[in-house]
């Protein structure tokens, strides 16, 4: 974690409590060292910046890194919901294919 980006980060915050960029990449600075603060990041990006397509994605692989799979799935079905609603089909192909990796749905040509 990179301390110095990390209060740059903050100050931003500070001008800007809003800023849906800036909490997402507070919550990408502590995805390694603290998981749960991040966490807290990306539910806050999540019920705040519902089309920020780009937390769907990270959140939802941590809930699954936390054992939290019920929680994942329903994060990586919004955010396909969402970034179909935003035209951003980009996005909706790589949470669709975390989903079916996830569900075991994963079937890829060998």
């Amino acid at each position: 974690m990179n301390e110095s980006r990390l209060a740059q980060l903050f100050k931003f915050l500070e001008d800007d409590p809003n800023d849906a960029f800036t909490l997402y990449a507070i919550a990408t600075e502590y995805r390694k060292e603290d998981p749960q603060k991040a966490l807290g990041y990306y539910e806050k990006l999540l019920s705040e910046h519902e089309s920020y397509v780009g937390t769907y994605y990270h959140a939802a692989k941590l809930y699954e890194e936390l054992g939290q799979n019920d929680v994942a799935e329903q994060t990586y079905k919004k955010g396909m919901l969402i970034s179909r609603r935003e035209g951003n089909m980009h996005a909706f192909s790589e949470l669709q294919q975390a989903y079916n990796k996830m569900m075991g749905l994963d079937y890829e040509d060998d």
